[in-house]
């Protein structure tokens, strides 16, 4: 499915970035630095990713850890966001899967919050962004509920791209409470956010 994403992307990158007005308009305000040091625990639903799909969890060796937030970079990570938002349809993993918390790459064109991340982190990567700038995170949302967001770190700050909204929004925008996310030497390794607690268990829908 993704496949015929980028053959669009291909024939209408230049297209979309045709005038001066519109890359202004498109482009965000600057973002602040979401710093994380403190290490916490790895989400069960990264680990059994893993063990399913070992090649996407390996450390990646490169300098480069913040994207160059250009024109072409903002066309491309908003027509990822944007494309991946309106071809998944919303599912949960109970009612897939007949299990709580299974993340995969939705394949079938249904997914729930993780699984909609990681297509996204899939495409970018593909689009030869570098993997410490695409971190998956986890957070709460007002509810309390768990939910998965793609931490997109730049040279003007780190963004969120969110499958409940098309906007790739600065991360200190997003009304959610910030609990762990990826390192950026090595996606196996999680950092706590803020002032969050250690939270092994944490369900995302």
């Amino acid at each position: 499915m993704y496949s015929v994403f980028r053959n669009v992307l291909a024939g209408s990158l230049f297209a979309s970035l045709a005038t001066v007005a519109y890359l202004m308009a498109a482009t965000p305000p600057d973002s602040s630095p979401a710093d994380a040091q403190t290490q916490t625990t790895i989400p069960m639903g990264w680990l059994k990713f893993c063990r399913n799909e070992p090649k996407d969890c390996l450390q990646q060796n490169t300098r480069l850890t913040h994207i160059h937030l250009s024109s072409k970079s903002i066309a491309i990570i908003n027509r990822v966001n944007r494309w991946v938002n309106s071809a998944i349809q919303p599912r949960s993993d109970q009612r897939q899967w007949g299990v709580e918390d299974l993340w995969s790459y939705p394949d079938n064109g249904e997914g729930d919050c993780e699984d909609y991340v990681l297509l996204k982190r899939r495409m970018l990567l593909e689009e030869d962004f570098p993997a410490p700038s695409l971190l998956i995170t986890i957070v709460r949302n007002r509810k309390g509920e768990g939910h998965a967001i793609l931490m997109v770190r730049t040279d003007r700050g780190d963004f969120v791209l969110d499958n409940l909204s098309d906007e790739m929004l600065p991360w200190s925008k997003a009304d959610y409470h910030f609990i762990k996310r990826q390192s950026e030497s090595n996606p196996n390794i999680w950092l706590k956010l803020k002032d969050a607690p250690d939270e092994e268990k944490i369900v995302t829908q």
